[in-house]
């Protein structure tokens, strides 16, 4: 009992210690609002659940067969696991103060994955889940059978997310361990293209008929209930020795040959500078997974796009597009000088440097928009993006997508770590960062939507290339502008790197 509580105690005292340093942190006011607008699209996420939650609950009081719902939470579960990769971060393991203390350092680990548990994120679902049970238990089903429901939905989530914090943790550990949910749910999704019709029919009855037997029932809640125990534990085992191994920045060093990149000596400084930007992708984990997982998500939107009738709509075909070609540029350039916060002060000793660099940077982010322009080449081929559709959104992204985003060169100044992903800080972004975020996603599309409904497409498409191409064409002119606003700031900035270094 005294242990009971003893766990207790620790556990509320670490809660709010975690509380009282997010206060603390620098990064305080960009997680108040980026909670904002998680908040606001949970909103209008939860109306859309509650209206689907009413429908398939007055599907099921007709039909009679209230398990309906376990027909459908393995697609929920995928679609579940995609979003918490997009919105949710493995937790950070605040261990490094209580490493020192004598107090078990399992149980810290437990006590930041019971609060993981406890996140209210995990109760998304229940605004589908409640008005099903509901209308479930007004058709006839008894108030214990309905607690028994959610109880047994909630399980399935939960599991979910513990079963993504798993693979999280391993895929940022090595990107081959994408191989896992690979396997696992491309055995799930493949036979539905493979499977001849009379075969898929059979498959699917066969499945449909042992969950409609085996859902909801004892034995069932029972492996769901050893399911969550059992992740639970594997993670608390792995993440515990991943931390020790991030705080103390254990590493596996490997010989190999280094490459000199020789062939980037002609350009000078600029080229020393672009020698920086490649190495940074290659070498440091957390550059080097966006980029990775990049390439990868572009691949696959590519073949949907091209070989299946997934988006066939305009404003999903300009905003896929788009998103292809500046993806690479939001997801590093949102941060620009972040990871030069760690070494910024030598940057600084010779004149223009900064500039010289910017330039770089923007000649490798150029280059980068090869890739996708590569990768895209199946939905040309396919007829589903027109040649001019590729060319336009290209340009907006050399052009004015760049622009933008290096004009936030002026005003960050926190230092971005560089391969720190479980112990890691300034993960999220601040209010200007969102903003402008969502003008590059958003602007673009919503332009080429207008001039597509007043004129044509091609009339549309034309304009995206020659405004992309007049901002790409005068880089020089408001880079260097960039440069000049950078250095009436660099005290201020040079003071919040070293502050959140």
């Amino acid at each position: 009992m005294t242990n009971t509580i003893n766990r207790l105690q620790l556990y509320l005292l670490l809660r709010k210690n975690v509380k009282l340093s997010e206060k603390r942190s620098t990064m305080f006011e960009a997680n108040q609002y980026g909670k904002l607008f998680a908040y606001i699209g949970m909103g209008f996420m939860a109306v859309y659940f509650i209206a689907i939650g009413t429908f398939l609950g007055w599907a099921a009081v007709d039909t009679g067969v209230t398990e309906m719902i376990f027909f459908l939470m393995p697609l929920l579960m995928i679609l579940d696991f995609g979003a918490r990769f997009m919105t949710q971060q493995t937790p950070t393991m605040l261990v490094k103060p209580y490493l020192l203390t004598p107090i078990s350092k399992f149980t810290a680990i437990e006590c930041f994955l019971i609060n993981q548990l406890l996140d209210l994120g995990n109760l998304v679902w229940m605004t589908l889940f409640l008005p099903y049970a509901f209308i479930c238990f007004c058709g006839g089903m008894s108030i214990w059978a309905t607690l028994a429901l959610l109880l047994m939905l909630q399980l399935i989530v939960t599991i979910n997310s513990q079963w993504y914090m798993l693979v999280r943790t391993l895929v940022n550990e090595s990107m081959l361990w994408w191989a896992l949910p690979a396997a696992i749910y491309g055995g799930m999704i493949l036979p539905l293209f493979f499977l001849s019709e009379k075969t898929l029919d059979k498959t699917l009855d066969t499945v449909l008929e042992f969950i409609y037997d085996h859902a909801f029932t004892w034995p069932t809640f029972v492996i769901l209930v050893t399911a969550v125990a059992i992740l639970f534990i594997v993670n608390r085992s792995l993440q515990m020795r991943l931390v020790y191994s991030e705080i103390s920045k254990q590493e596996k060093t490997k010989l190999r040959t280094v490459s000199e990149l020789k062939a980037l000596n002609r350009f000078g400084l600029i080229g020393e500078y672009l020698k920086l930007e490649v190495k940074s992708t290659m070498r440091n984990k957390a550059i080097r997974t966006r980029f990775i997982q990049g390439i990868s998500i572009i691949t696959v939107l590519s073949l949907i796009i091209a070989f299946t009738d997934t988006y066939t709509g305009s404003f999903a075909r300009n905003g896929w597009c788009l998103y292809c070609f500046v993806f690479f540029g939001a997801v590093n350039l949102v941060k620009i000088m972040g990871p030069e916060g760690n070494y910024i002060d030598m940057l600084m000793v010779h004149r223009e440097n900064i500039l010289t660099l910017l330039r770089a940077k923007y000649y490798f982010y150029c280059a980068i928009l090869l890739l996708p322009t590569l990768i895209l080449i199946p939905p040309v081929i396919s007829g589903r993006f027109p040649l001019l559709m590729i060319l336009a959104y290209l340009f907006i992204t050399s052009g004015l997508e760049y622009f933008i985003l290096f004009q936030l060169a002026i005003w960050n100044n926190q230092t971005l770590p560089l391969n720190d992903k479980i112990t890691g800080k300034n993960q999220m972004e601040n209010k200007l960062q969102i903003i402008v975020e969502l003008i590059v996603f958003i602007v673009p599309v919503t332009v080429v939507m207008i001039l597509q409904a007043i004129f044509s497409e091609t009339v549309a498409f034309v304009t995206m290339i020659v405004i992309g191409l007049a901002f790409t064409l005068t880089e020089p002119l408001w880079m260097r502008n960039i440069y000049q606003r950078m250095m009436r700031r660099r005290y201020t900035n040079l003071e919040g790197f070293h502050t959140t270094r």
